[in-house]
């Protein structure tokens, strides 16, 4: 191979590189519109704190309620004198 075929081969390799750099980003551009557009990304912060509010929640389904508390701590509120 001679001068002239490796600089035809190193202009392939570049046209190569180009179009599957061109191809790669056009796919990634349209993954984001995807995202986009079906909501991927409409609760984004509320994700961190799921794990806390059903924990929060667990922990609220075995508490008693605020009335039972008081009504054992000061007997029962239907007292007669």
């Amino acid at each position: 191979m001679g001068p002239k075929g490796q600089e035809r081969m190193r202009m392939e390799l570049t046209w190569i590189a180009i179009i599957s750099s061109l191809l790669m980003g056009g796919g990634a551009l349209l993954m984001f519109l995807w995202a986009v557009r079906s909501r991927q990304f409409r609760s984004f912060e509320d994700v961190k704190y799921q794990v806390f509010w059903s924990d929060a929640d667990e922990l609220a389904a075995h508490r008693p309620s605020a009335t039972a508390t008081e009504e054992q701590e000061h007997g029962s509120s239907t007292q007669t004198d």
